[in-house]
């Protein structure tokens, strides 16, 4: 008999319909996300409509990627990744671990001294949700405006040779989600782990010619549970439990 099972959306991963903010960005463009990096996540875009740009830094550089309909981008931990439009950009996002990059795995690119300071982050970072749209929205310009910024200062010092100060807010990142890490790591044990388990006794009990688990196959479906939420890069649907 297969003992491990697992319910849940294929490979633990998570899903949101994303539409990508069309404010003018600080540095002219005509719309945008918020700059930021996963530390322990992968995620992926399915560009759905529209047409537009990830900006990405990392150790080896500044880079642009186009995006249109039928691109598939994705990018690893430690990436800062900026979304930008040239035309109403919609995306299916694939994120890993359940859907952890919207659920904490997120550092924006906000100056040293907020990083530095875990309750200033967290000010700095909320839409308050309570608030009228247009409070909700001012907020989520606001930070995302404040982590361009950042993040233009940052690509600036890279390509002009002096890459200490991206090295600088990649461990003030790390730092910033240490006390973070154990809900993560229970996040990925029931997801992740939970669904390569089952998938490795599938594969001893077919390997034995035991194919009993099979009777337990069913469907799932789900909506999503919110639309139009303010997200770091533009109003998101939300699908709960994927």
């Amino acid at each position: 008999m297969v003992s491990a099972t697992y319910d849940g959306f294929p490979a633990a991963v998570g899903l949101s319909r994303l539409t990508v903010y069309d404010w003018p960005t600080v540095d002219g463009l005509p719309g945008g996300g918020t700059p930021h990096l996963h530390l322990t996540c992968s995620e992926g875009y399915v560009v759905t409509a529209g047409r537009g740009t990830v900006q990405t830094l990392t150790a080896a550089g500044f880079r642009e990627t186009p995006l249109e309909p039928g691109t598939v981008a994705w990018c690893t931990p430690g990436t800062i990744h900026r979304l930008v439009i040239h035309g109403g950009l919609e995306i299916t996002v694939v994120m890993q671990n359940s859907g952890l990059p919207e659920a904490g795995d997120a550092v924006l690119t906000l100056p040293r001294a907020l990083l530095a300071d875990p309750v200033a982050y967290a000010d700095a970072i909320r839409i308050p949700a309570e608030a009228p749209e247009m409070e909700q929205a001012k907020a989520a310009r606001t930070r995302r405006d404040l982590a361009t910024r950042h993040f233009l200062e940052l690509r600036e010092t890279a390509e002009h040779g002096d890459p200490e100060p991206l090295e600088e807010f990649r461990q003030a990142a790390a730092a910033l989600v240490r006390p973070r890490v154990e809900a993560w790591e229970r996040r990925w044990r029931e997801g992740a782990h939970a669904a390569a388990e089952a998938t490795r006794a599938q594969l001893d009990a077919l390997g034995r010619g035991d194919g009993t688990h099979l009777t337990a196959a069913r469907v799932s479906a789900s909506g999503p549970a919110a639309r139009g939420r303010f997200g770091m890069c533009g109003r998101l649907a939300v699908y709960p439990g994927i």
